[in-house]
């Protein structure tokens, strides 16, 4: 078994309606992935992307504000309901990114701080993206007491300091589609370091799809592409790899366990 702990199932162009959905979820289950959780990036999408994926049991949802969507707001007090709904096991996509925004810098950093007390309060995990943002995303995680429900930083691009402050913090590491291209090489060093019982694995799709898919839509089934080349790259079974990796995904996500009933 395989999960693809990080995607965004309802913005693949290949995928517009729910038939088309359920082929692309049925060739990823061909290729041995079983579950996915889908990550809200903006509010004012959440209910569509509830509406997309309803009727799939094998799917789980978030619901947050990516730090490159803060200003199409964040109203705290209206997503604390959709935080409560059993099928949206984290909190997040949130967290800060001055990479590419850092004129939102500040309004980030509100978004992210009310994002983690929501966590806090409903205790649920937190996905959190950071780019160029490493002290101040620590410090954030770290002043919310992020460390009570734990979280993971996806699509993981940053050295080792920052996985190893952030596994210290009870947070997992989640490696995309990025470690398999041909400037991967500092990301390969990390991912070797991470501990097998902090390891996840995703698509982030349909964005940054791994080789040998390069230049196509990602799609959840090339979770396994990432999966493989992982699994290599530690000196691993891919058999082992995919079973820890299974493993981690539920022990961080408890509630998505009690929704298909493995507790």
């Amino acid at each position: 078994m395989l999960i693809d702990s990080h995607c965004h199932l309802d913005r693949l162009k290949a995928a517009p309606d729910r038939a088309s959905l359920a082929l692309l979820l049925d060739a990823a289950k061909q290729r041995g992935v079983d579950y996915f959780l889908c990550v809200n990036v903006r509010q004012q999408g959440f209910e569509q992307m509830c509406q997309q994926v309803e009727g799939f049991d094998n799917v789980f949802l978030s619901c947050g504000v990516h730090p490159l969507d803060v200003k199409d707001g964040l109203d705290i007090h209206t997503m604390r309901p959709n935080a409560l709904l059993p099928r949206v096991v984290a909190i997040g996509e949130t967290g800060l990114d001055y990479f590419y925004a850092d004129e939102t810098k500040l309004l980030q950093q509100q978004c992210f701080e009310q994002q983690v007390a929501l966590a806090v309060d409903v205790n649920k995990p937190l996905i959190v993206h950071t780019r160029d943002a490493r002290q101040d995303t620590l410090a954030i995680l770290r002043q919310g007491h992020a460390d009570k429900v734990g979280g993971v930083l996806h699509c993981f691009t940053e050295d080792w300091e920052m996985a190893k402050a952030a596994i210290d913090l009870g947070f997992y590491i989640s490696v995309s589609g990025i470690v398999t291209f041909k400037n991967g090489g500092d990301l390969r060093t990390v991912i070797r370091k991470v501990p097998k019982d902090r390891l996840l694995v995703e698509t982030d799709s349909p964005y940054l799809a791994p080789v040998p898919h390069r230049g196509q839509e990602n799609q959840p089934a090339f979770v396994r592409d990432v999966a493989e080349f992982v699994a290599e790259l530690r000196g691993e079974a891919y058999e082992e790899l995919a079973a820890n990796t299974s493993a981690n995904f539920f022990k961080l996500f408890p509630q998505a366990a009690e929704l298909i009933g493995k507790n």
